[in-house]
Parts: C-alpha cells; sequence; structure tokens
C-alpha cells in the first residue's frame, strides 16, 4: 500500500492500473465503517471487475480504519472532513476527476464529496445507503457503546452483535471506531441533497435494514437511478454480481 498526508493525517491507499483497454476514467472507491479498502473492495472482486472493465482503480482506507492513522477525537471523524480526504487523494494522484463509489458510510462520504466538490466527481454510486442520508443518523449511536463493550458475548442487540463481531473480524482499532461513529453522524437536509449535480446511482439489497429506501433518495437527487439489489441485506449486498453488472452499466451510460 501507499500513503500520503491528507491535512497532516496519513492516509492509506491503493492504485491500480487497468488490465483491459484504459478508458482514462478512474474510479475512486470509499469503504464502509468498520472495514477497510481489502475487506470492502478487493475481497468482493470489486478491484478486479473495474480494472477488467478498463479503470484505473483507487480505494483508501478510511481515517481509523486499516492502515490509515488511527485518531480518538469524535471531531476527526466529521464527514466533510473524510469527504476531505478523498478530495486530497485525488490532489495527491493528479486526479482532475473521477467516478466515486461508496459504501454505507463510504457512500455517506461520497455524497458530501459530491455535494461540495462536484467538479471533481464524474458520478456517484452510493451503495448501502438511501433515504438514511437525510433522514435519521445512520448507524445507531450504540454501536459505538459496541465498541467499547468488554466483549461481544456481553452484547444482546443483534445490530449492536452484528458490527462488533465485524470490527473484530477485520482487526479493527475499537476505540477509533467508536470515536467514529460518535462523530460521523452527519445528515444531509433534503434541500442539499437535491443539489447534488452529478449522475447518481443507488444501489440497495432489497433485505438491508440499515440504510434507508433507495427510491425516496434517487427521488430527491436530479437524474439520480436507484438499483434493488435482490435478496441481499447490508452486508451481503456489497459482493452481488447484479449489484456489479448495475454499476458497470451506470457507468457506460452516464454522462
Amino acid at each position: 500500500m501507499q500513503s500520503f498526508s491528507s491535512a497532516g493525517v496519513r492516509i492509506a491507499f491503493i492504485d491500480h492500473a487497468p488490465t483491459g483497454p484504459d478508458l482514462h476514467e478512474p474510479i475512486m472507491l470509499i469503504h464502509g465503517f468498520a472495514s477497510n479498502h481489502a475487506v470492502n473492495w478487493v475481497n468482493t472482486l470489486w478491484v478486479k471487475t473495474l480494472t477488467h472493465a478498463g479503470r484505473r482503480v483507487i480505494a483508501l482506507d478510511n481515517r481509523g480504519h486499516g492502515a490509515s492513522e488511527k485518531l480518538y477525537d469524535p471531531a476527526a471523524y466529521d464527514t466533510k472532513i473524510m469527504a476531505e480526504d478523498g478530495r486530497a487523494l485525488l490532489d495527491h494522484l493528479d486526479i482532475a476527476r473521477a467516478d466515486v463509489m461508496g459504501y454505507s458510510m463510504g457512500a455517506r462520504i461520497t455524497a458530501y464529496l459530491s455535494l461540495r466538490h462536484e467538479a471533481r466527481v464524474r458520478s456517484a454510486i452510493l451503495g448501502g445507503l438511501g433515504h438514511h442520508l437525510v433522514e435519521g443518523i445512520g448507524l445507531p449511536l450504540g454501536i459505538a457503546d459496541a465498541m467499547e463493550a468488554p466483549a461481544l458475548e456481553s452484547l444482546t442487540d443483534p445490530m449492536q452483535r452484528m458490527f462488533r463481531a465485524f470490527a473484530e473480524q477485520t482487526k479493527s482499532d475499537l476505540r477509533a471506531l467508536a470515536a467514529c461513529i460518535r462523530g460521523s453522524r452527519q445528515t444531509m437536509t433534503e434541500a442539499e441533497a437535491a443539489s447534488i449535480d452529478v449522475p447518481v446511482l443507488v444501489a440497495i439489497g432489497t433485505k438491508d435494514l440499515v440504510a434507508g429506501d433507495p427510491h425516496q433518495l434517487a427521488a430527491l437527487i436530479p437524474g439520480a437511478q436507484a438499483l434493488d439489489i435482490p435478496g441481499r441485506d447490508h452486508n451481503l449486498a456489497v459482493g452481488d454480481k447484479v449489484y456489479k453488472e448495475g454499476t458497470l452499466a451506470f457507468l457506460a451510460r452516464r454522462s
């Protein structure tokens, strides 16, 4: 992996050249909470799929995750700040404009990046995040408590157990994740979502109980499209072939 400094915070990333004919259309991937670039994008074969389709693929480990720097102040995880990490990575690589795909928390970051730096975003794919971008505050605050619990066995709430188990599986820094949940609880107003002026695809599993409705969000953003991923929940949708095929089709037709 490579790394760079985003306003003094070390951010790790990968940068893979296309293996198919180069379309000269790079895409940046932003993973979800408690994950990392490898779990979210490499292991699910997204990097292989996109590079084979002729795209340069950049994927970062969000601050507090993976090989990036761990921070313990919730204020360091404001979604707007995390979006600036993505913008800074494009600057670091001298990429003027890229498609951006985020999943779950990464989709929230992608939406803010699209809102604040639309000239840098060719299109945005919001995976695992629907109407909860504007309604509610994403993952429950109790997820932070789950990260700080003495052990997985002490938790009884199913969602707390799911995220704690996932964080342990990815060998994450639990204290950094607790700070991240507490600090990244921003929502957009409907007016802000409606002002996103890039092509948008909202892709969510039909059994996802975390994301909120994709069609409601797509209806707010002019020209946005919704993609239902049949029979998949929040965790299983990310590697689904319907998601991959729908994303490639969207990238091929977006202006």
